[in-house]
């Protein structure tokens, strides 16, 4: 299958072209050429799959055209060693629980694969050409993408990880999954947000000097790897309430807490394949870029602002302009597929506690947002799934002080803690963080 850029100004490119360079020299992003539908008779069937055998059937659609059989199926069974359970919590409301992977956040699935189909890429470049210079792999972050593809990329041979994360700006269990980990992985400690973070990985693709220097490319979302494979979770969710029996022909709503967008447009994609979806929810916190476009029909980037829900505090989301082009740049087409929330960080606080009284379920930030969003916006005879993106114990301080609880630290996120910090501070500014590139 081949790749187009959303600006249309680059040439086409293969799977292994997007996968390797991330983003298009346009500074478009990759988006697939066909979005392939999936039989109805995968529909009738799917709550008698596993999770690996429904991602593996929506792996085939997305990556069956560039990928053997036998090597598409190893990726993606490899990847997917964890389940990614529904919850009930209230009524006709389900969380969709991503946080049971290796760094407790839904992240863990696209940095997973990403980091399989990359090396089976390099080593058939290898083969090839004989060239076994490193890949180098910039990711900027504003807490879980940064641990989660420093994990699914560590000890990976002929691979080395940059995180760039914004000083300060990360909890310290964030911070401690990507800056204790040494071997392939260089922690970047920027003096700026996650947007600049963000500018800094998008400005280095576009220099001739250093993508003549080094190979280089991202395990953001802004990389399809990354993001189409977070469809999954949404068909496995869906097979889960009909194995369960709690849809019964009601229509269901999912909500997705958001940031970068690289999470919901994974969603889309899937509802675009035929998955049964009626309606989708993007919850921000303050940073209401998104909220206003649905609104005023008027995209307006700004300056990220920081929130309790840090992962989300995204000012100039990337995937944007993947969600644009997927409805054809029609606002009309966007605000009837998806509806949008916005919460100042004291109705966070109020949400996590009032859930918590109610159901005794504990919310993470980002899960709150998700979770008002839907119970504020799912119609009477429907279902709804909010997206529970990461343990809550990653934000123990946060959760502890509004829930007045002390929340168990899982062993393995405790093992992280007990890591020694290797980070490298670097200023807001491209040319140190070209000079510093060059020189590795």
């Amino acid at each position: 299958m081949k790749y187009y850029s959303t600006n249309h100004k680059a040439p086409e490119a293969t799977l292994r072209e997007a996968v390797e360079k991330g983003l298009a020299p346009d500074r478009g992003l990759y988006m697939p050429e066909v979005i392939k539908q999936l039989p109805q008779s995968f529909f009738d069937t799917i709550d008698k799959l596993s999770f690996q055998e429904i991602a593996f059937e929506v792996a085939k659609a997305f990556f069956g055209d560039d990928v053997d059989e036998a090597s598409l199926k190893h990726i993606v069974y490899d990847t997917l060693a964890f389940d990614t359970p529904v919850v009930q919590v209230k009524d006709n409301i389900y969380a969709l629980e991503l946080f049971h992977g290796p760094t407790f956040a839904f992240k863990d699935v696209g940095a997973r694969f990403m980091a399989r189909l990359l090396q089976y890429f390099i080593r058939k470049d290898q083969e090839k050409t004989g060239d076994k210079r490193l890949v180098n792999v910039l990711v900027a972050t504003s807490g879980d993408t940064g641990s989660a593809v420093a994990n699914g990329f560590l000890g990976v041979d002929g691979i080395h990880v940059y995180v760039l994360y914004p000083k300060g700006k990360v909890s310290k269990i964030q911070e401690s999954q990507f800056t204790t980990l040494g071997h392939n992985i260089t922690a970047l400690e920027v003096d700026g947000v996650f947007d600049d973070c963000q500018a800094l990985v998008k400005s280095a693709f576009m220099d001739k000097e250093l993508t003549e220097h080094m190979i280089l490319t991202s395990a953001n979302s802004i990389n399809v790897a990354r993001f189409l494979p977070q469809a999954f979770y949404y068909f496995n969710a869906y097979a889960q309430l009909k194995r369960a029996g709690a849809l019964n022909g009601k229509k269901l709503t999912v909500c997705v807490p958001s940031g970068n967008f690289g999470n919901i447009t994974a969603g889309l994609f899937g509802a675009k394949m035929g998955l049964p979806v009626s309606h989708f929810i993007a919850a921000n916190n303050a940073n209401d870029v998104f909220f206003k476009y649905l609104k005023t029909g008027v995209y307006t980037p700004m300056a990220s602002k920081q929130t309790l829900a840090n992962a989300m505090d995204v000012g100039a989301p990337s995937n944007f302009a993947r969600i644009l082009d997927l409805y054809h740049n029609s606002h009309d087409a966007i605000a009837k597929a998806i509806s949008g929330a916005t919460y100042p960080d004291d109705r966070i606080r109020e949400t996590m506690k009032q859930c918590y009284k109610e159901t005794g379920y504990v919310l993470d930030p980002h899960g709150a947002c998700g979770y008002q969003a839907l119970k504020e916006q799912l119609p009477a005879e429907g279902v709804g799934v909010f997206l529970e993106t990461a343990h809550p114990a990653k934000f123990k301080e946060k959760v502890d002080t509004i829930l007045g609880t002390d929340i168990a630290i899982p062993e393995r996120l405790q093992a992280f803690m007990k890591g020694k910090k290797q980070s490298i501070e670097m200023p807001n500014d491209f040319d140190a963080f070209k000079k510093y590139l060059l020189s590795q």
